[in-house]
């Protein structure tokens, strides 16, 4: 009942500044606990809450979140032509990868520690990537994040953020 405060009875967050966690990888949820637990990643609340689980906790409520259908698309769809393109093709020029590359074609992320981002909140998607971009946010494996961030522009994050938000 504490999670589902901010990140909805079901894990799909209904305030645009906490993520949904249904249907995001287990081992990402988990790996984001731990770093809340060792300080790793800080936020008041999240950092107090994680203090008091155990690894077990952890990782019971990353399968439960796991196991939940991704968030349905609640903002309709737009035409987002500067995000499809960082999507698919990403951007040579600045050693951009395509985002699919790493999240999925359908945004459902991939591998251990890579986030599905299919219908996350665009207010906390963009909060994220800014958190990378001014280093504030440093828990992603060999920085790549933070790397990537940094190449884009407010008005990329934007649409990204939009972009994501509206899939599924």
């Amino acid at each position: 009942m504490q999670c589902a405060g901010c990140h909805g009875d079901n894990g799909v967050s209904s305030a645009p500044e906490f993520p949904s966690l249904a249907g995001q990888l287990a081992t990402y949820t988990y790996k984001q606990l731990q770093d809340y637990k060792t300080g790793q990643r800080t936020h008041t609340l999240m950092t107090s809450i994680a203090a008091g689980l155990s690894d077990q906790d952890m990782a019971d409520m990353a399968a439960w979140y796991s196991s939940l259908p991704l968030p349905k698309n609640k903002a309709g769809k737009k035409d987002l032509e500067i995000a499809e393109q960082l999507v698919s093709e990403g951007d040579g020029k600045r050693t951009l990868p395509p985002c699919y590359t790493c999240h999925g074609s359908d945004g459902e992320g991939e591998r251990m520690d890579i986030p599905a981002l299919a219908g996350q909140q665009a207010e906390y998607f963009v909060a994220t990537l800014k958190a990378y971009k001014n280093g504030e946010r440093h828990n992603d494996i060999y920085s790549r994040m933070r790397i990537l961030s940094q190449q884009l522009s407010d008005t990329e994050i934007q649409e990204l953020a939009q972009y994501y938000q509206q899939l599924q």
